[in-house]
This record gives structure tokens, C-alpha cells and sequence, in this order.
């Protein structure tokens, strides 16, 4: 049985770094591997422009006062914070990640991805610039990445930054590349003169609703939107137009990932939970990449709300717009808030989808088939 490790963004807690690292291991388990996660030094960011010096302790507590800060009900910001202190506790050891961090182990093959790895030109000191996510120091006798995303860093910020060479010169000693976009795509292309493979999230390609059997049955007590965001993310207008569209389906209001003011609840619940609420939502609305994919592997209408980089801000377009692109969904990508009832409205052919989503399995398994023989 052929040892194999995960390098992903598996401590993360959130519910879309969870799902896609535990499909991928159920991918190379399914491949009749032996899976372990593998953690990675973290550096100082590249960027340093609106940086933030401060430690990760006084980070939280920051964070935690602009919790309360915000308009959400007291009670769901109370639940807020207990889910983030609990997620890792709790959800981890479904991954067989313990506190101790597991550093270059010796290995048959390493897999790099899927999730955000290569996103380095990136301010947040939780993740840093680390070379490990590209396969420096790595004892595994083959190097591979399967869906790694360079996330909103891009061939121009390589180069501005002055890590392109590096970068490259890394990208070419790998045994073989699956990147999850088109941004990802053309910079490894650029820099190692080779085209790599495109492949979907994992979440898309281990097919949760019909294989995991930790998905619960829920029963539905009323009708309900969610809206699946981080905390902090929607805006008041946003917001706004949100609980007037509800009131007017006559939809409860859900926040999945972050409290939001204009929910009537907030559901704090496991990974695979998340997922069964999914499948009993009338309409989704959500401005993240997995909260897109929950809505597809679902069959849920759902509005994506793309942001776009400006400034220090985070955007999600590069890889949103991309993935929408992938699966035939442009139409649910919405710029503005006042264009999601739009949006919700398509009719969207997930019969196609699903034969579509097939292909891509097989192509999946394959190409780990090819490097883990």
C-alpha cells in the first residue's frame, strides 16, 4: 500500500477547506493508498503593504470585538465564536489531523492542493510564503498537485514581487501539475513552459450526496434561504436587499460560514450537516467558491456574488468566475445584489451538469491512477 500525503489548507476552519481535503483523501483512498496530511513552515508574506504586525493572539481578539461590533443578533454572535473555537476540535480527527504537526515526512508520493496553495503573493500571515507548498524539502519520492489554485495571485504579481523565478524554478521539478483554473493555468505555463492539467475541486469530483454516508437525512421545519458568506462580507445594501427578498418569498434567512444582520439564524453545525441543509434550501446566496459548489452538488438555485480585488481587499472573481465558466454557469455569476433575483431565477440543467461532472471523475481518477501505480 503505497504511502501518500496531503498538503492542503486542511487546518483552516472553514467548511470548504474541510470537504475538499477530506474528499481528496477519500480519492487516494479509494486509489488504495495510505493517507496522512502533511503541514508546511510559514514564512512572513511577500506583501507588506497594509500588513498586519500584530500577533495571531491579539489578531483574534480583534477580530472577536468586531464580532460584537457588528449588527448580528447577540446569540449569533456568541454561536459564531464557539463554532470557530470548536471547528478544529471537533471536525479535525474526521481527518485523522491531530495538534501535532506532521512536517516532511518520508513518502511514496506527496500531493500538493487542492484549495488555495500557490495563492503566496497574499498579505495574511496565517498562511505566509511558504516554498514548502511548492514542493521544497520534500522527501517524497513523487511530487505531484492535484487542483492547486494560485487563488487572486497572478503572473504579474510574481513578477512584481520578484518570486517569479523562484517560483518557476520549483513548479519544473514536479512529477506532474493539476491546477483547478485558468489563472493557475497560465502561470505555471508561463513559468515551467509546460501546460498542466485542469481538474475540478475535489468536492465537485468525490461525490458526496451519492458516496458519503456521514451526510445526515434533516427534516425540513420551514422553508428557507441561506446565505453562505464570511462574516463581515456582506455589505448593509447587500444585506438589505437580502431579508426584502426573503420577506417577499416568505423564506427564513440562514447564515452558514459567518453571522450576517439580516439572518434569522445562525446554523452552526458539522461539515457534512452543511451539506443536508444545502440540499433543503429553497435558494442560496453565497460569494464563496465552495459555497457555489454545496449549491451545484446539491441542485439548489443559487446567486454567486463576485468580488473583485481592490486595494489591500480580498477578491474572490479570478477563481469564481472561472468555476462558473467551467461548469456552464455563467449566468449565475451576479456584480450587483439587485441582479441575484435574476440570477435565482435560471433554470439551471443539472442533468447536464451531472453527465458533465462524470467526465471529469473519470479524468480525476485517472490521472492519480497514472502517479500512484
Amino acid at each position: 500500500m503505497k504511502k501518500v500525503g496531503i498538503m492542503s489548507m486542511q487546518r483552516i476552519a472553514n467548511y470548504g477547506s474541510f470537504l475538499q481535503a477530506y474528499a481528496l483523501k477519500q480519492l487516494l483512498e479509494k486509489q488504495d493508498c495510505k493517507v496522512e496530511f502533511v503541514d508546511y513552515h510559514v514564512d512572513e508574506p511577500v506583501v507588506t503593504e497594509h500588513v498586519d504586525k500584530r500577533n495571531k493572539y491579539m489578531r483574534k481578539l480583534e477580530k472577536g470585538l468586531e464580532i460584537f461590533d457588528s449588527e448580528a443578533p447577540f446569540s449569533h454572535k456568541m454561536a459564531f465564536i464557539q463554532y470557530k473555537q470548536l471547528f478544529s476540535k471537533k471536525y479535525m480527527p474526521l481527518l485523522n489531523v491531530s495538534a501535532a504537526m506532521n512536517y516532511n515526512p518520508q513518502l511514496d508520493c506527496l500531493v500538493i492542493g487542492s484549495d488555495e496553495v500557490f495563492n503566496c503573493i497574499q498579505k495574511n500571515a496565517n498562511v505566509g510564503y511558504s516554498l514548502e507548498l511548492f514542493g521544497k524539502n520534500s522527501r517524497a519520492d513523487c511530487l505531484i498537485t492535484y487542483g492547486a489554485s494560485f487563488g487572486n495571485t497572478t503572473l504579474d504579481k510574481l513578477r512584481k514581487y520578484g518570486k517569479a523565478d523562484e517560483i518557476g524554478s520549483l513548479l519544473k521539478k514536479f512529477d506532474g501539475i493539476s491546477v483547478r483554473d485558468d489563472n493557475s493555468g497560465k502561470i505555471v505555463e508561463a513559468l515551467t513552459g509546460k501546460r498542466p492539467v485542469y481538474h475540478l475541486d475535489p468536492v465537485l469530483i468525490y461525490d458526496y450526496m451519492h458516496w458519503c454516508q456521514l451526510i445526515p437525512q434533516m427534516e425540513k421545519a420551514e422553508e428557507y434561504l441561506i446565505l453562505y458568506a464570511y462574516s463581515g462580507r456582506i455589505s448593509d445594501r447587500e444585506a438589505d436587499w437580502i431579508s426584502a427578498y426573503a420577506k417577499k418569498k416568505n423564506l427564513k434567512i440562514y447564515a452558514i460560514g459567518g453571522i450576517q444582520r439580516c439572518a434569522h439564524r445562525f446554523i452552526d453545525c458539522s461539515p457534512f450537516e452543511v451539506l443536508s441543509y444545502f440540499r433543503n434550501a429553497k435558494e442560496v446566496i453565497t460569494d464563496t467558491f465552495h459555497g457555489s459548489i454545496f449549491s451545484v452538488i446539491t441542485h439548489r438555485p443559487f446567486a454567486a456574488l463576485v468580488r473583485r480585488s481592490a486595494g489591500g481587499s480580498y477578491g474572490n472573481e479570478e477563481k469564481l468566475t472561472d468555476l462558473l465558466l467551467r461548469l456552464g454557469l455563467r449566468d449565475q455569476a451576479v456584480y450587483d445584489i439587485a441582479q441575484a433575483g435574476i440570477a435565482l431565477r435560471q433554470n439551471i440543467d443539472y442533468e447536464k451538469i451531472n453527465h458533465d461532472l462524470q467526465g471529469e471523475r473519470e479524468k480525476a481518477e485517472v490521472y492519480l491512477s497514472n502517479y500512484l501505480k
